[in-house]
């Protein structure tokens, strides 16, 4: 009987993807039943002390039964916040508005949402069939990251990278596509920060879940990071100037 209620067990635990989905999706649509206070309280913490967040991650799973968020108003609000950022380069360095719409589009698409669902699907399956711990024995039920949890992370991550390489970086950005040693060097600096506090936070949002082990893993592309930022800056690569003339090519 045991092993039966553990099969029905983990059938259920299987389908909670499915049955919480829709109803997050359908949100996505009635602003009256997004949290945007709390939105963007979270987002504000991302970039302070991401700690506190992960804290409440915590108590949101005591309360609702799940890690994962069943508001999508952080995928909203940080979308919303990427078109403007996106549209503010267009205004500054392109002169058609069907290629401003073109960027807009590719940007959401490319750089949040699909990256996002890749390295969310990427990060899932690593954690749930390399970094579990073992149960110590059959009477325990066992725990899996939620896939929407994965994007979670990946979203909680993405924010302040987003601060850090769309808005500040768009002030900057006069000086960082300049030729030169110091514009190479700021750009390259810039982005390291960047991507070293995304794998941090990456790091952080599984590391807060208690039965998974070795989550240290998440903090090794930050040395890889680091050892590449000095070869790029030695070699005279400037990021602003590469990843802005994919965009705007007659512009840089």
């Amino acid at each position: 009987m045991l092993p039966t209620a553990s099969k029905g067990r983990a059938s259920s635990s299987t389908s909670r993807p499915n049955s919480t989905l829709l109803p997050y999706l359908r949100k996505i649509i009635k602003w009256q039943q997004m949290d945007i206070e709390y939105t963007f309280w979270q987002m504000f913490h991302l970039c302070t002390a991401p700690k506190v967040v992960y804290q409440h991650t915590k108590y949101h799973k005591q309360t609702k039964n799940q890690w994962a968020r069943d508001d999508p108003a952080f995928v909203v609000i940080c979308s919303l916040l990427l078109a403007v950022a996106t549209l503010a380069y267009c205004a500054a360095y392109d002169h058609s508005i069907a290629h401003a719409v073109f960027v807009v589009f590719s940007v959401l698409l490319f750089h949040f949402l699909l990256t996002g669902v890749f390295l969310a699907t990427f990060c899932w399956f690593l954690t749930n069939s390399y970094l579990r711990e073992e149960a110590p024995n059959s009477y325990v039920v066992e725990q899996r990251v939620e896939w929407m949890y994965a994007f979670d992370v990946h979203c909680n991550s993405f924010f302040p990278m987003f601060v850090l390489l769309y808005v500040i970086h768009y002030f900057l950005s006069p000086l960082l596509v300049a030729h030169g040693f110091i514009p190479t060097l700021l750009s390259n600096i810039l982005v390291m920060v960047g991507a070293s506090y995304y794998h941090y936070l990456n790091f952080l949002g599984y590391d807060v879940l208690p039965f998974l082990e070795r989550t240290t893993f998440f903090l090794y592309p930050i040395g890889v990071v680091i050892v590449l930022s000095p070869i790029l800056i030695l070699s005279g690569f400037n990021p602003s100037r590469y990843f802005l003339s994919v965009y705007f090519s007659r512009q840089i």
